[in-house]
């Protein structure tokens, strides 16, 4: 008797440490993406220079063109990660994609410069930031995916909202560790090796996440239940997934799409991409332009958790309308607040900005795994995002720069935002439909 009673706390235990290694997991995986991401936006600058300092067009422009090409191989990772993901497992997916990517980070870390080896350094650069794409692709999904799996259906946005939450903690991560670099030592060194840090790290990160994630977590009860009944032949194997999505789920991948403009352009613009427009068109010294932006970063962590709760109530569609009525309302003051080249403003400015960016950050994940059943769950949410991001995301920066350029005007960022959230709120108007409390097994 007093053995089976002692047996039993201990199978409650490891049943409660389930959740967390998911949770652990999910927000692991995505926030090693967005650390890499946040170390190239961050030190765009240094990186024009030293992959193209004899361009003819502006360094910083052509290191986001190289960012923005990047994102051209984000469908095609779409399709295979979640092909695997639908096909092999959730587990899968996510830690092999977390290893290609760092591992791409890693070698970036190594590359020669434009002086060292002239032509090649920039064509291997955006053959490793090729290869990033490629594989980002596969994490985002994966880890929303993974935690709407998990969670009761009752509280999807709040477990959710960590995957927006690990993606900011990425970015501060990322921007802090620009910060420091850019403040402890001169341009010349940062420009020689400091900026090589960051992606030094992602290696060895990647590699301890990755098997942290395969050896400790199971895939999500809804997908094993899934693959049992495909075993015991009650429901039929889906041999194509990608184009399953594309012929009987065209409504539901527009609707993502449109989702995930907002996010896109608002997160790649308000979160990544100012500390460079402070610098080089308000005037700001790099130092309070990252600073102002670590301080949103911090804020947007906070308010993605607690909107992600809100959304288990409301609905994930009132917020993201929502979200796409108050940018249109506020771009343009937010831009013109920017240019007071004030910090303090400048800092209410951009938290201003990132609490309308975390109202529709926080819906997103949940919003794109919800709303595809299980047999193309993690392809669905993986093509939604990524055609999104190649369109819009991965442009942002270079957008905003180009338009900046050539109109001379530096509200051109804040109109582009109010043009995308226009598009996106009508496309989202007639198509966007809640799944909240809905089982995710019961969604066809």
């Amino acid at each position: 008797m007093s053995a089976v009673t002692a047996d039993i706390p201990s199978t409650d235990v490891e049943e409660k440490k389930v959740p967390l290694k998911v949770a652990f997991s999910s927000f692991l995986g995505n926030f090693i993406e967005w650390f890499d991401y946040a170390t190239y936006t961050y030190f765009a600058i240094t990186i024009g220079k030293v992959f193209f300092p004899e361009s003819s067009v502006d360094s910083t422009l052509m290191a986001f063109a190289i960012f923005a090409l990047s994102f051209v191989f984000r469908p095609l990772g779409a399709a295979f990660w979640g092909s695997m993901g639908d096909k092999k497992g959730r587990k899968w997916s996510l830690s092999v994609s977390i290893l290609c990517m760092t591992a791409a980070a890693f070698l970036i870390g190594c590359l020669p410069s434009f002086e060292t080896i002239g032509i090649a350094s920039p064509l291997l650069l955006l053959a490793l930031r090729s290869i990033q794409g490629f594989s980002a692709a596969g994490e985002y999904s994966g880890a929303a995916v993974f935690l709407a799996e998990y969670a009761p259906a009752n509280h999807r946005g709040k477990y959710c909202s960590l995957v927006a939450a690990s993606t900011a903690c990425g970015l501060f991560a990322g921007s802090t560790a620009a910060l420091i670099i850019k403040m402890s030592m001169p341009e010349i060194d940062v420009i020689s090796w400091g900026w090589r840090i960051p992606f030094l790290l992602a290696g060895p990160l990647g590699v301890a996440f990755h098997f942290y994630i395969k050896n400790h977590v199971d895939d999500s009860p809804v997908y094993e239940e899934h693959e049992e009944e495909i075993e015991e032949n009650t429901v039929p194997e889906v041999a194509h997934p990608t184009r399953l999505v594309f012929t009987k789920y065209r409504k539901r991948l527009l609707s993502s799409i449109a989702a995930t403009m907002v996010n896109s352009v608002g997160f790649y613009l308000v979160l990544t991409y100012l500390p460079t427009y402070l610098t080089q068109y308000a005037g700001v010294n790099a130092g309070d332009a990252q600073l102002a932006t670590d301080i949103a970063l911090l804020a947007y962590i906070f308010i993605v958790l607690a909107a992600g709760k809100v959304s288990d109530i409301i609905g994930r569609r009132r917020m993201m309308l929502g979200a796409c009525l108050i940018f249109i309302l506020l771009s343009v003051p937010g831009f013109l607040m920017l240019n007071t080249a004030s910090l303090p403003i400048i800092i209410v400015a951009e938290l201003m900005l990132c609490i309308t960016l975390s109202t529709n950050d926080s819906n997103i994940a949940c919003y794109q795994a919800e709303m595809f059943p299980t047999e193309v769950r993690y392809t669905g949410a993986a093509l939604g995002s990524n055609i999104a991001y190649v369109l819009f995301g991965g442009t942002a920066s270079m957008v905003a720069t180009a338009l900046i350029d050539f109109t001379g005007n530096g509200m051109a960022p804040a109109y582009y935002m109010m043009g995308i959230c226009i598009v996106a709120g009508i496309i989202l108007w007639f198509t966007a439909h809640d799944y909240n409390g809905i089982e995710l097994h019961d969604i066809k």
